[in-house]
C-alpha cells in the first residue's frame, strides 16, 4: 500500500492490488473521516429492505460518497446495479478472507451488504467541489420546449400565449387544459422553492380577477425544495417535474424555422 498526498488540504490515499487487510484500512479511513471511497474489485451484493435482491459475483466499481450515499456500478451502463441514498450508517469486517461493507438506513429500514474477495484498487479521497451545476437549458429554453411540445406539461394541454402580462409580472405560459380550464405555468430551471410557489399564487389571484373561469396553477422545475410541496397543496397549486436536458433535446430536434413561426404566430387571448 502506498499513499500520495497532493497537498495539505487534499490528501489522496491509493492502493493498487492491496490485500484484504490493507483495503479494509483504507475503507475505514474513508468512512470514519467522511471521505470519498472508491474500490474496484470482485464483489457480490445482498440487499434487504422494501424488497430483497442478490447480485452475483463480478468485477465492479464501489463508491461511497462523503454524504453516505452508496453506489455499485457494473463495467457498463450509467445506472448503478445497487445504490443507497445519503445518510447510511456503515460498518466493516473481514470474515473468512472476505471484506464486508454493510450500509444501513433506519427510515425506511434497509441494508446493503457488499462483499469483496479480491480488490484491484482502493482509494480514499478528500474532494473539493464548490462549482455551480449548470443545467442543460435556460428557463426560456424550457418555455420554448413546452410551447413546441405541450404534452411535456400534460396531455391535451393547449398553450394560448407566453409572457402574458399580469399585475405582479409576466406569466411564462398561459393555456387551456383538456377540460377547458385556464392554466398558468411558472417555470424554474433550478430547484423550485417557496418564493416560486408564492409568485405563482400571485399570478393566479391576478388572473382570477379578470375571468370567471376556473384557473389552475402549475409550477414546473427539475425538482422542488423540501418545504414546497406542502405549501403548493395549501395554495391549491400543482407541480410538474421537467428535466432541462429533455427540453434541450426537444429543441434540438425541432426545426428552428417552424418553432419561430409558432412563437410569432401565437397571440394573447
Amino acid at each position: 500500500m502506498f499513499g500520495v498526498k497532493l497537498s495539505d488540504f487534499k490528501p489522496l490515499i491509493v492502493s493498487v492490488n492491496p490485500t484484504i487487510e490493507e483495503a479494509e484500512k483504507i475503507v475505514k479511513e474513508a468512512l470514519s473521516k467522511r471521505k470519498t471511497l472508491l474500490v474496484v474489485g470482485n464483489c457480490w451484493v445482498h440487499y434487504h429492505g422494501r424488497a430483497s435482491s442478490k447480485l452475483e459475483p463480478g468485477e465492479r466499481i464501489f463508491i461511497v460518497k462523503e454524504d453516505g450515499s452508496l453506489l455499485v456500478h457494473r463495467p457498463v451502463g450509467y445506472e448503478p446495479a445497487n445504490w443507497q441514498p445519503p445518510g447510511c450508517i456503515f460498518c466493516t469486517q473481514i470474515r473468512d478472507g472476505v471484506l464486508e461493507v454493510h450500509a444501513v438506513r433506519r427510515k425506511p429500514l434497509e441494508m446493503v451488504q457488499v462483499f469483496f474477495d479480491r480488490i484491484q484498487l482502493a482509494s480514499a479521497l478528500s474532494l473539493e467541489d464548490t462549482g455551480e451545476f449548470a443545467l442543460y437549458a435556460s428557463e426560456e429554453d424550457m418555455q420554448k420546449a413546452i410551447l413546441a411540445e405541450p404534452s411535456l406539461l400534460e396531455e391535451n394541454f393547449k398553450p394560448i400565449s407566453f409572457e402574458e402580462k399580469v399585475e405582479p409580472g409576466f406569466v411564462d405560459i398561459y393555456g387551456v387544459d383538456k377540460n377547458g380550464r385556464l392554466v398558468v405555468v411558472e417555470i424554474k430551471r433550478k430547484t423550485a422553492g417557496r418564493e416560486a410557489a408564492l409568485q405563482l399564487a400571485k399570478y393566479i389571484e391576478a388572473i382570477k380577477t379578470r375571468t370567471n373561469r376556473e384557473v389552475r396553477g402549475i409550477l414546473v422545475a427539475p425538482n422542488m425544495a423540501k418545504d414546497t410541496q406542502r405549501l403548493l397543496e395549501t395554495l391549491g397549486l400543482e407541480f410538474k417535474a421537467l428535466n432541462p436536458k429533455k427540453c434541450a433535446e426537444i429543441l434540438k430536434r425541432t426545426e428552428k424555422k417552424g418553432l419561430e413561426v409558432f412563437l410569432k404566430g401565437e397571440s394573447s387571448p
